[in-house]
C-alpha cells in the first residue's frame, strides 16, 4: 500500500481554525465532566490539569485518559497472550481506527448494527470462559470476574460498553465486506492440502477433507473479508484530517498500515488463526 495517513504533530503553529476548533471541543469535554481541578493547596487559583487532549480526529478529541482505559481494556483481547503491554503509540492508533469506524458507522447510520443487551451479555459469557488471562481467575463464577476485574482497574459498566462497541463494529464489518466474498472447492482443497496437512507431524491421525472443509471455508472467508477491510480503513485515514498533538504519541508512519484491523484493537471476524482441526494454529 502506498501513501502516508495525514496525522501531523503539534509541531508548528497551528491555524487559526483548528484553534477555534479546539476551543469548542474543550468546551465540550468541560459540558461532558470537569477535565481540571483546584489544587487543595494555600492558592487554590492554580489549576491542577487531569486530562487533556492528545488527539483529533475528524473534530472527534481523544483523551489522554481514553489512552489509559484503552490500556486496561487490551487485557481483554486474547491476541495479547505473550505479547509485550500495549504501548501508549500503539494504544493511540486503535483508537484513532476506532474513531474513523465509528464515524463512518453513525454517518451511514446503521441501526442494523445495534447490538441488543442479550447479545452483549452472550459475548461477556464467551469471553468470561475463554480469554485466556481469566482462567487462572475462574471468571465463569461471579466472584472471579469481579476479582478480575477490579485487578485490572476495569468496571462491569465500562467492559460492558466496550462489548458493545465491538460487536457493533463487528456486525458492521460482516454486512460491509462479507457479502459476495465466494470461496472455492479449490481454494479449500489448497488450504488443506499446502496449509493444514504439513503441520501433522508423521502418524498423526489426518482429518479428512470433507470433515474439515467449512471450518477451512470460513478461514479464508474471514482472511479476505480482513484483506477488504484494510484498505477500506486505511482510505479513512488518508481521507480524515486527524491531528496527533501530543509528539510523544506520534507512531511512525510506515508501521501503521497495512495492519489497520489489529491496530483498531480486533480482527474483524473471529478466530481467523485456528486451526479447523481445532488442534493447532494454522497461521
Amino acid at each position: 500500500m502506498t501513501g502516508e495517513p495525514s496525522i501531523r504533530s503539534k509541531t508548528r503553529p497551528v491555524p487559526c481554525w483548528k484553534v477555534s476548533s479546539l476551543t469548542f471541543l474543550a468546551a465540550g469535554l468541560v459540558l461532558a465532566g470537569p477535565i481540571i481541578a483546584f489544587a487543595q493547596t494555600p492558592e487554590p487559583s492554580s489549576p491542577v490539569v487531569l486530562d487533556r487532549v492528545v488527539a483529533v480526529v475528524n473534530n472527534h478529541a481523544i483523551l489522554a485518559s481514553d489512552i489509559d482505559d484503552e490500556i486496561r481494556l487490551s487485557v481483554l483481547d486474547p491476541a495479547i497472550v505473550g505479547q509485550p503491554v500495549l504501548s501508549r503509540q500503539r494504544a493511540l492508533q486503535q483508537l484513532i481506527g476506532r474513531t474513523l469506524i465509528q464515524q463512518q458507522i453513525r454517518e451511514e447510520d446503521l441501526e442494523t448494527t445495534d447490538p441488543s443487551q442479550a447479545e452483549v451479555d452472550a459475548r461477556l459469557m464467551e469471553l468470561r470462559k475463554e480469554l485466556p488471562a481469566c482462567v487462572h481467575q475462574f471468571c465463569i463464577a461471579d466472584a472471579g470476574w469481579s476479582a478480575f476485574l477490579a485487578a485490572h482497574g476495569l468496571t462491569l459498566e465500562r467492559v460492558q460498553s466496550y462489548m458493545r462497541f465491538r460487536v457493533e463494529i463487528l456486525r458492521f464489518i460482516e454486512e460491509r465486506f462479507r457479502q459476495g466474498i465466494q470461496i472455492s472447492t479449490q481454494d479449500i482443497a489448497a488450504y488443506y492440502h499446502d496449509t493444514l496437512l504439513p503441520q501433522y507431524a508423521k502418524g498423526e491421525t489426518i482429518p479428512p477433507l470433507d470433515k474439515v472443509a467449512p471450518r477451512i471455508q470460513e478461514i479464508l472467508l474471514q482472511q479476505k473479508v480482513n484483506v477488504l477491510f484494510d484498505g477500506w480503513l486505511e482510505n479513512l485515514r488518508k481521507q480524515g484530517e486527524i491531528e496527533v498533538l501530543d509528539p510523544t504519541l506520534e507512531f511512525p508512519a510506515s508501521q501503521i498500515s497495512p495492519q489497520a484491523s489489529s491496530q483498531a484493537g480486533f480482527e474483524s471476524g473471529g478466530d481467523s488463526t485456528t486451526n479447523p482441526s481445532g488442534a493447532r494454529g494454522s497461521k
